[in-house]
């Protein structure tokens, strides 16, 4: 009887293997009775507001919300998405043609580039990026042009280092600012010269926009869309998920050029049925809110004092870090003062020792791609009080590794 494999080669292309090695630190860690601090997953801890909540469980109680959510129209959706991107960033949307649902930004990164390109194509991503970005190429069989993302040049992409050969065989170029996981913040002179390369060698820009409300200090990171004619050259992801902490609802949309928006909208209508109409509704609640009163809406003055506490924290335990500019993430270079030792510290064992001793969670760099390494990703997803131990207890970590 022949053996059978049942498991395509492809599963191995589908992102680090660092996430499942640190699920299993963290439940080798929870069966020793550790008190853990998980600052691994960039999960929301807290609920919608109570207008979403109230929204959600309204529509779910009537009894016509349970057909296929593709036997309606899903416009009323798309309607106030456009609504809310022209309050937001001034860019003027068509919601039957230059916009699609989808189940959170997500499930529209894994399939964009099935939708738009054939195998053997190439598209150029950020290292680090967020894992989905190679996952969803590696799925469409396209080549992937990394473009390393430094600190020397502001977490920025060297457009003019990439040759023009990449450019000129590339189907769409994908950056998302402020970024997972470094945080970084792009601005609107950086979308323009983008999108002038990008016309130059006919590229599309694929803007990965997940964190646009969870800007500090004052920052409001704006949308490539907001420049004007930028939709006939790109378009770009917007969630739910993370500024109205709605991660568990699932649902997002993608905005922008016609063309793409309808090869997505095709090739989702071949795997799902759409949006539970429910979650919908609540994310037309979350959208109407958020232009009412976006300060009582906004996740990132959340964020921002949390930000504040840790990162103070963290510098007086002797880990000196920069403050994020925006998202939920401190991308924390190794501590300087382990650099000197003999034992070769790198982001996977750092990470993996003070999850031992201290029980606190952080997710190696090198999970985001090979510039990743020599930082740790860490989510702001617990309390204040709960950061601080974080910080006592990462120091402490520190001091008697020095």
């Amino acid at each position: 009887m022949s053996q059978t494999k049942w498991r395509s080669e492809r599963l191995s292309l589908l992102g680090s293997s660092i996430f499942a090695e640190v699920a299993a630190w963290k439940l080798e860690a929870a069966a020793s009775g550790l008190d853990m601090i998980d600052l691994g997953i960039g999960s929301p801890d807290q609920p919608p507001t109570p207008a979403v909540r109230q929204a959600l469980s309204a529509a779910a109680l009537r009894t016509d919300m349970y057909a296929y959510p593709a036997t309606r129209s899903g416009l009323p959706f798309r309607q106030q998405a456009a609504e809310w991107m022209k309050h937001r960033f001034g860019a003027q949307l068509d919601p039957a043609k230059e916009i699609v649902t989808l189940l959170g930004s997500q499930d529209g990164l894994a399939h964009l580039a099935m939708a738009l390109c054939d195998p053997g194509d190439t598209a150029l991503l950020p290292n680090p990026g967020y894992p989905i970005y190679a996952a969803s190429l590696a799925l469409a069989g396209v080549e992937c042009v990394l473009m390393p993302l430094r600190e020397e040049n502001g977490f920025m992409p060297d457009l003019d280092a990439i040759p023009d050969e990449d450019w000129d065989r590339a189907t769409f170029i994908l950056l998302n600012y402020p970024n997972n996981p470094i945080s970084a913040v792009a601005d609107l002179a950086f979308f323009e010269r983008l999108l002038d390369k990008a016309r130059r060698h006919g590229v599309l820009v694929v803007h990965d926009l997940a964190y646009s409300e969870m800007g500090f200090d004052g920052c409001e990171p704006p949308s490539i869309l907001q420049i004007p004619g930028a939709a006939e050259q790109a378009v770009e992801f917007h969630s739910l998920s993370k500024s109205f902490n709605m991660a568990g609802c699932r649902i997002g949309f993608l905005a922008g050029n016609e063309k793409v928006v309808g090869a997505l909208r095709e090739l989702k209508a071949n795997i799902d049925y759409g949006v539970f109409d429910p979650v919908q509704e609540a994310g037309i609640a979350a959208l109407q809110e958020a232009m009412s009163n976006s300060e009582l809406t906004k996740a990132g003055k959340l964020y921002e004092r949390r930000r504040d506490v840790f990162v103070e924290a963290l510098r007086a335990e002797g880990w000196q870090v920069a403050a994020p500019k925006a998202t939920m993430f401190v991308w924390a270079p190794l501590p300087a003062m382990l650099w000197s030792l003999d034992r070769p510290w790198d982001s996977r064992l750092i990470s993996q020792e003070m999850l031992k001793a201290t029980g606190v969670v952080v997710v190696p760099g090198e999970a985001f791609g090979s510039e990743g390494e020599g930082y740790v990703r860490i989510a702001l997803v617990e309390s204040e009080e709960r950061l601080k131990e974080a910080a006592r207890r990462i120091g402490s970590f520190i001091r008697g590794n020095k």
